[in-house]
């Protein structure tokens, strides 16, 4: 029977590793396994160890050991100018491979969600800043649905949404929390009510919402569905900025992230209404493509948010 077989095995178990390799140059260069061990930065033992090691791998001898130095041997001669070129190679490899990485840790795709983009984002950026001031940020900010179509297209490498649970096609880590409030104009009948809303009279009020795709279009709906709501909306607006506006000139009242509200709260341009009986809290997540775990830049601004 041949024993071609056993010679098509895989490569990695015929060719001895690129430290076995640079070990044997070293004993080229220095006519000696100690000097080759120091350089290397391993003990004699454990150079000769891996000498004798690939000696058997190859089948091979490729040292002549004796009281006054290491040579090589005719076979181990031939094997080191054809280990040179593979090192020579691995370097050429190792290099093409760290321009790759500058030119990913260059630059940093990033979707978020409106609410995240507006009152979050912005400070774990002047953070990441500072880790790494010479990645360049780019941010495309939408609702949730728009973030997570942006990730699985290829156009982010990190993305940030709220909403109920990880956007299909994606593997994501909750990072906080946040909740919905409703918030009306000074001049608005609720700004004047002392028991808190129910959640029955929140799910037939006409509202202004933000648009379905939006975490926070979302949250609500699912928290209002046992009640039969909400109402058809009063107005639907694709911007937390203009829902604020909006109820700010009493056009009628709004559910949006506390995160979003809490200035128009402190100048009293808008008022905050309780409300019983409904879950308005929401999960915020970091997202990205399913089994691609952030590298690099995406993965420092990931644990600034944690921080």
């Amino acid at each position: 029977m041949s024993d071609d077989r056993v010679e098509r095995g895989p490569l990695a178990h015929r060719v001895p590793d690129l430290g076995a390799l640079e070990l044997l140059l070293a004993v080229a260069r220095h006519g000696s396994l100690g000097r080759a061990a120091r350089e290397m930065g391993i003990t004699q033992p454990a150079a000769s160890s891996r000498i004798r090691s690939m000696e058997r791998q190859l089948g091979l001898v490729l040292v002549d050991r004796s009281p006054r130095g290491s040579r090589l041997t005719e076979a181990g001669a031939l094997v080191t100018d054809w280990a040179r070129r593979v090192v020579e190679a691995a370097e050429v490899f190792d290099a093409g491979a760290q321009a790759l990485r500058g030119r990913r840790d260059s630059r940093l795709r990033v979707a978020a969600s409106m609410t995240i983009a507006e009152y979050l984002l912005p400070g774990w950026l002047i953070a990441l800043r500072t880790q790494r001031p010479d990645t360049v940020v780019s941010l495309l900010a939408g609702n949730s649905a728009t973030v997570a179509e942006r990730l699985l297209a290829g156009d982010a490498e990190l993305g940030f949404v709220e909403g109920l649970s990880v956007p299909d096609g994606l593997d994501g880590a909750v990072i906080g929390h946040d909740r919905l409030v409703v918030a009306v104009s000074p001049l608005h009948e609720w700004a004047r009510r002392r028991a808190p809303l129910t959640a029955a009279e929140l799910a037939v009020a006409p509202l202004i919402l933000r648009e379905r795709g939006s975490g926070t279009r979302q949250v609500l709906d699912s928290a209002l569905a046992a009640c039969g709501g909400p109402a058809e909306p009063l107005l639907e607006l694709g911007s937390t900025t203009a829902v604020k506006a909006a109820a700010v000139s009493g056009a009628g009242p709004v559910v949006l992230s506390e995160l979003a509200v809490l200035d128009e709260f402190a100048a009293r341009r808008l008022i905050r209404v309780r409300v019983e009986g409904v879950e308005l809290r929401r999960a915020l997540r970091a997202v990205w493509r399913r089994a691609q775990r952030p590298t690099g830049p995406a993965r420092d601004l990931l644990g600034l948010t944690k921080s």
